[in-house]
């Protein structure tokens, strides 16, 4: 039976315990290799596992005595007990309380160990050692490609394992539909990543030649990966020997828990997403948009349940962010059904896979195509539109498409496509749908080629419910100034959830939020949770019947679209929400100057007694004057 590091049944109905060893151990175990402390987040983090698991492993431990929380920042537990040898105790025999052994409290007593680096920036790292000359455009699809195969691989060894412990399953183990109907790839024996890790060698045959034959074989026996994975493993400028080790350091890694390894897998595989926009520089942005940005799209328009549609969907964040979103309130991967549509083939090819190692299943057309010239979904209706379309793009074809039915607010310039998506967002929303997007900010206030019409016929429209800017320095790829738009069909009234929307017709919300955000190194900023939920937090009270919304100077203000009318249709939140107030000065001018004057004497006195110390020592040395 393969039970070494993989799920079998626990004999519970819907249980499953780690083979081998249960969580109760390893959580123990690894509590024991930090030296008996440590603090939740970091160990969770090096468990990999989702929240809800380690707080319910915690939570039996310290009933059982195994562990004790101390205070710290996001809390700390510690070793209760251990037994003479060193090994954790199994759960079953702690007893209710034991005293602390002197072993444990030495540990505690010398200097702490440093910090582990995280899985992903140590298989970044490494993968990275394999680039040489290679460019990061090129490169990214090799090191992607190989997250992508161990998580499949994974997901069929677990699925695998599962099988053999079960006496009603053991007979169906090499039966492919058990694995498709529990939507696990089948994953033939030469494509298996045990069998490509016993195999890595830089001689004939290659680990590369050996990967490029397994994603050969992969494709052929799973339709729907046919034309996504990367085939070139075997190429020369690809260092075989280092491909080898990069293949034995992810082999060491448990890309395992609760959630089949997506949870653990799919940080690392954003992780490198991540890495490989900053190596790109402005090519980046073709598939990856900022995190803390797709987070306030998403914190804003809440989609709980419904339809959601990217047209442009790069490497498919959106989607990810909004399943996380879902989860997160309690609810259920299928409460969200995926449309995207994406023109790069690459590109395509990456969400994908990003897709699959989440297990998010998305409709993203049977190929790539240009969502203007040959829209995939033209008859989908959504509840939701997440977009981060490229800006001020040229290059769109504007002048092929000319006339027809879907300019219904204007004809957008052939220079420039971001009114042309924004038409697209409004075509292919629901009734009662809502969109949130990323543009440049030229788009709130341009009159050119006819932009300032089309800006008008929106808001007349009603459709703007919400406008954020947004501060600099957000993007890896680009310092463009950008905002966020939000467009309602039906401001009437509404749901969320189980929280009624208010009547909002003939009214929108400016938010400025270019005050926001920490510089997370030198040239970029993140906006954080606090950040999120400040934005976020504002418009759902302007929006939400009983909110307790009210104007905030220099941040924000609800307005009139007879007001914004006054304004020539311009969108720029800092027309309206203003300055916000200096903060009131106690000291009295008199008083101030007196001491300021004061500090300014007594300083300039110590400038001139160090002078004179400086000439005496230069005269000492023969220099004086």
């Amino acid at each position: 039976m393969e039970r070494n590091g993989a799920y079998y049944r626990n004999g519970k109905k819907g249980g499953w315990a780690m083979a081998g060893r249960p969580r109760t151990e390893r959580f123990l175990a690894k509590l024991d290799e930090l030296g008996g402390r440590a603090g939740n987040g970091a160990l969770k983090a090096l468990l990999g596992w989702a929240p809800d698991v380690y707080d319910r492993v915690k939570a039996e431990l310290v009933e059982a005595g195994a562990v004790i929380r101390q205070p710290g920042r996001g809390g700390v537990v510690a070793l209760a007990s251990r037994p003479s040898g060193g090994a954790p105790v199994p759960t079953e025999r702690l007893p209710s309380r034991a005293p602390e052994p002197s072993n444990v409290a030495a540990r505690r007593a010398e200097k702490p160990k440093p910090a582990q680096p995280a899985i992903a920036t140590t298989l970044w790292a490494a993968a990275d050692k394999l680039r040489g000359n290679m460019d990061a455009a090129e490169y990214k699809h090799v090191a992607l490609g190989l997250i992508f195969l161990k998580y499949i691989s994974d997901r069929f060894e677990e699925r695998r394992a599962q099988a053999l412990a079960d006496p009603e399953e053991v007979d169906l183990v090499e039966d492919r539909d058990l694995y498709l109907g529990d939507n696990v790839f089948w994953v033939p024996e030469t494509a298996r990543w045990t069998y490509l890790k016993e195999n890595a060698t830089s001689v004939e045959p290659t680990v590369g030649a050996l990967i490029d034959a397994a994603m050969i074989a992969l494709e052929a026996e799973n339709p729907s990966l046919r034309g996504v994975l990367t085939k070139n493993y075997a190429r020369p400028e690809l260092d075989q020997r280092r491909l080898g080790e990069v293949v034995k350091l992810f082999s060491d890694l448990a890309f395992r828990d609760a959630h089949h390894g997506q949870d653990v897998l799919g940080r690392v595989y954003e992780y490198f997403l991540g890495q490989f926009a900053i190596a790109e520089g402005k090519r980046g942005g073709q598939f990856y948009t900022a995190g803390s940005v797709v987070r306030l799209l998403v914190e804003m328009i809440q989609p709980f349940k419904g339809r959601v549609y990217d047209p442009c969907c790069g490497s498919g964040g959106m989607f990810v962010q909004s399943e996380r979103f879902v989860a997160a309130h309690g609810g259920r991967r299928n409460d969200v059904s995926v449309f995207g549509q994406e023109s790069n083939p690459t590109t395509w090819r990456l969400a994908k896979m990003n897709l699959a190692i989440r297990g998010i299943e998305a409709d993203l057309g049977p190929k790539w195509a240009d969502s203007f010239h040959e829209d995939l979904h033209p008859g989908l209706k959504a509840d939701f539109v997440l977009a981060n379309p490229p800006f001020n793009d040229s290059d769109w074809g504007g002048e092929r498409l000319r006339g027809g039915e879907r300019w219904q607010y204007g004809a957008p310039p052939a220079g420039n496509a971001n009114f042309a998506w924004v038409q697209h967002f409004i075509r292919h929303l629901a009734p009662s749908g809502l969109a949130g997007f990323v543009l440049a900010n030229g788009s709130l206030s341009s009159q050119q080629s006819g932009e300032g019409d089309i800006r008008k016929a929106i808001v007349e429209a009603d459709l703007v419910d919400c406008i954020v800017s947004l501060p600099g320095q957000l993007f890896f790829t680009t310092q463009i100034p950008v905002c966020l738009w939000f467009l309602a069909r039906d401001k009437s009234n509404g749901l969320v959830k189980d929280i009624a929307l208010r009547d909002r017709r003939r009214e929108s919300l400016f938010i400025d939020a270019r005050g926001l955000g920490t510089m997370e190194t030198r040239t970029l900023k993140v906006l954080n949770e606090a950040d999120v939920a400040k934005v976020a937090g504002a418009y759902h009270a302007w929006r939400e019947t009983g909110g307790a919304y009210a104007d905030e100077a220099g941040f924000s203000k609800a307005v009139s679209t007879a007001d914004i009318a006054t304004q020539g249709y311009v969108l720029t939140p800092g027309r309206y929400v203003g300055t916000a107030a200096a903060a009131a000065d106690a000291e009295p001018f008199a008083d101030k100057m007196a001491r300021l004057t004061a500090t300014l004497r007594e300083q300039m006195a110590e400038g001139a007694r160090l002078d004179e110390r400086i000439r005496g020592a230069l005269a000492g040395i023969g220099h004086g004057w």
